[in-house]
């Protein structure tokens, strides 16, 4: 692997990891990877090419062949901004069950590593700690209790506008979805959700943006520290 520096930010749905992520990689002004992009942009051209759900090798074919462009905020396909596209609750329910396929997984593991490079890399996901970046220093196992996760979940669908387009969106809704998630993310064969052995665990139930953001920075310089004697 390339020796440019990788933070890694694991954890469930909605446990806050692509926001910290997002400011850690602004504070020490490294790339940021949002793993999960990646996920929904199979997901998003699955839908849009007819690829079943169940269709794992149509499914690899599609992680095979997307090549992603991440730019000042954008997410690009085939020079098509697809951030808005791709964030949709039915693209984020597909990108969650066509995670279980070893091809699409190691078809992303690919567009994942290349974009280790200088100065340095945040990457947030479900596996960047334990497979697609063993050697990170400082890995983060994010996570939150179940009713502050939903919490999040809804007020974000909310904020963004989900509610005329889901009529029955509920809290409770939320909650089943998100629970239904963390059991297929725990239960995959492919790369469950896990903290890795030497994972630094935050639960951000209770703290703020700023609070987690300071602790994976302090970490990170304690990192370099062991690193440079």
């Amino acid at each position: 692997m390339p020796s440019a520096p990788v933070i890694t930010i694991d954890g469930p749905t909605a446990s806050g990891k692509g926001t910290i992520a997002q400011r850690v990689a602004d504070a020490l002004q490294f790339h940021y990877l949002d793993s999960g992009a990646l996920y929904r942009l199979v997901a998003w051209r699955a839908l849009k090419d007819g690829v079943g759900a169940d269709d794992a090798e149509g499914l690899a074919r599609v992680a095979a062949a997307i090549k992603p462009r991440f730019a000042e905020g954008r997410v690009l396909m085939d020079g098509e901004e697809v951030g808005g596209a791709i964030r949709t609750e039915e693209v984020s329910q597909l990108a969650s069950q066509i995670a279980v396929f070893q091809g699409v997984r190691h078809a992303l593991l690919i567009l994942q590593r290349a974009r280790r490079t200088s100065p340095g890399l945040v990457a947030d996901g479900r596996d960047m700690g334990t497979v697609v970046f063993p050697d990170a220093q400082p890995k983060i196992f994010l996570t939150a209790s179940l009713a502050a996760r939903a919490d999040r979940r809804y007020n974000q669908l909310i904020t963004k506008g989900f509610s005329a387009t889901i009529p029955s969106l509920s809290q409770e809704q939320v909650r089943r979805e998100i629970e239904a998630r963390d059991e297929r993310d725990a239960q995959r064969a492919a790369s469950p959700l896990k903290p890795a052995d030497d994972a630094y665990r935050i639960d951000s139930s209770e703290l703020s943006v700023d609070e987690v953001v300071a602790l994976v920075l302090k970490w990170y310089a304690q990192s370099q520290e062991r690193v440079t004697r």
